[in-house]
């Protein structure tokens, strides 16, 4: 006799089933994600360059990684201990397959903590303190650092994990070398761990990807394929998303912002950027390239770099250029980064005389003229700043002359110390001012000490504020140095920072996703409904 009686075992695995297919993001979708700017590199130990980094994240993952509340969970390793302060033991996630098949073993982070310690590379900061990693077996690394590393969870969630066989059948073992313009496999091609699989790059117009269905984590995303377009102009990208040609826009004209708000089709998500937008002098050379004064260098003067930070209107910048969207600033982190606080976050008032009163102070009475070079397709109306800045130098004398250029060619520039003074803008990815601080302001040695200083800034004080807290582990005192490291940088005008970016999205109406304050959207938490 047969009975109609489900067993219970059966009953529970036809349960379970149903509820995966429940738990199954909708109809697969693709996803077009446009910005201002193209990546600038597939080799994920290469270009510290958000918009890079944004993408190949994709593909390439840490051993850690933020949630969406950016607290720092388990990735590639599933667990870690700390065996002593400066010996911290990773259980590595077994059964994970890179893309072109191969697994992914220890081997594989000993062999990548090499390659982006590279000096040609500018990523070092992402495992500062990190003396060595040490393979105790196929799936368990050890961390020996230099010091306690108060951020080390932060900071190894950038530093991306690639197939050390990949590697070397490819011929692709060294870091490319971006600003002497070197190309390379690991620059042309992807082998990760991650969600996606980058099918291709074509430069400044389109990177195309796929889902990896081998992924080790579940997703909630229906992605599965997602295209990112580097769209320079703010009239193409605009009119590409009102058309629906594409469904995520990033990088907003601030003109156009309230017409798209205004738009039932679209809706918009708001929220700051923890980046602030800032210009940087050369502070150590002994003359200044393509300068008017000859024998020596301006910037070394603090009251010229002073006169050239209180000559900028900040308020009419935000006002007149930004359409409101950006909060001036006094220091170099935003806010909701660590370290930020109001009290010290003032932006200085915008004061001619004043200005002109400390170059005569300095012997500059009549200024001097020095080339300013700006990026034009990266940073929120970035060439608009830099020709409003000009305007404002020039009524005190210094006659800046603006060059204008993609990202690509202004970074090279810039890294090859050929750019006396230029605009950057600088995100903090670990949500830490140490993370600013140690990359720009600390004295350029080896590995993550000043690995971005194209200022070739070096000041005793910075130095020693720098390396005590890169390794203080009482939060107080930590936070107290960080906070007498910034003010310093205001006081001394080290750098002149112009505002914090405010970085409003637009979407199509069926897309769901979550804003990120670190300007990096997230296929594994967006979905289109």
């Amino acid at each position: 006799m047969h009975s109609t009686l489900v067993r219970p075992r059966f009953l529970a695995q036809a349960l379970l089933a149903l509820a995966a297919c429940l738990s199954l993001p909708s109809q697969a979708a693709n996803l077009r994600w446009a910005a201002q700017n193209d990546i600038l590199t597939l080799d994920p130990h290469s270009q510290n360059h958000t918009t890079t980094i944004a993408v190949l994240m994709h593909a390439y993952e840490g051993l850690t990684r933020y949630n969406e509340k950016y607290q720092v969970e388990p990735a590639l390793a599933t667990k870690w201990t700390a065996i002593s302060p400066t010996q911290i033991r990773f259980e590595l996630r077994q059964g994970v397959k890179f893309h072109d098949g191969s697994p992914f073993t220890a081997d594989d982070v000993v062999f990548s903590f090499g390659r982006i310690m590279q000096p040609q590379g500018t990523l070092q900061i992402y495992v500062a303190g990190i003396k060595e990693v040490k393979k105790i077996d196929n799936y368990t690394v050890d961390f020996i650092l230099s010091a306690p590393q108060p951020i080390l969870l932060r900071s190894i969630i950038d530093f991306r994990i690639m197939s050390k066989t990949w590697a070397e059948k490819n011929k692709a073992l060294n870091t490319q070398d971006y600003k002497s313009k070197e190309d390379s496999f690991a620059a042309r091609n992807v082998n990760g761990t991650g969600p996606y699989k980058i099918t291709s790059w074509q430069p400044d117009q389109k990177i195309s990807m796929v889902a990896n269905k081998d992924w080790w984590d579940q997703t909630r995303s229906n992605i599965t394929e997602l295209s990112y377009l580097p769209i320079k102009s703010d009239a193409t990208r605009v009119a590409a998303l009102l058309s629906g040609d594409v469904d995520l826009l990033t990088d907003l004209p601030t003109q156009d912002v309230a017409r798209l708000r205004a738009d039932p089709k679209l809706k918009l998500m708001e929220g700051p950027e923890v980046r602030t937008i800032f210009f940087v002098m050369d502070q150590g050379s002994e003359e200044l390239k393509g300068a008017s004064v000859k024998g020596k260098n301006p910037f070394k003067d603090r009251r010229v770099r002073e006169a050239m930070s209180v000559a900028i209107d900040r308020e009419a910048i935000k006002r007149s250029i930004m359409r409101g969207l950006s909060i001036p600033a006094g220091i170099m982190v935003a806010p909701g980064v660590n370290g930020n606080t109001p009290d010290l976050d003032v932006p200085l008032k915008a004061d001619a005389d004043k200005a002109r009163k400390l170059l005569a102070e300095a012997g500059y009475p009549e200024g001097f003229e020095v080339p300013l070079n700006c990026p034009n397709n990266r940073y929120v109306n970035d060439e608009a700043i830099c020709q409003a800045v000009v305007a404002m130098w020039a009524r005190i004398g210094i006659k800046a002359h603006l060059i204008a250029q993609p990202f690509s060619q202004h970074s090279q520039t810039f890294q090859r110390f050929e750019a006396p003074l230029f605009l950057l803008g600088w995100g903090v990815a670990t949500y830490d001012a140490q993370f600013t601080l140690q990359s720009l302001a600390r004295t350029k040695t080896s590995g993550a000490d000043g690995n971005f200083n194209f200022a070739k800034l070096s000041d005793a004080t910075m130095d020693r504020l720098v390396d005590a807290m890169k390794v203080e582990p009482d939060l107080s005192k930590r936070n107290a140095m960080i906070r007498e490291a910034l003010q310093r940088i205001r006081d001394e005008s080290l750098f002149i920072p112009i505002h914090h970016q405010v970085r409003p999205w637009a979407m199509r109406a069926n897309v769901e996703t979550t804003h990120r304050s670190d300007d990096r959207p997230e296929a594994r938490f967006t979905t289109l409904k």
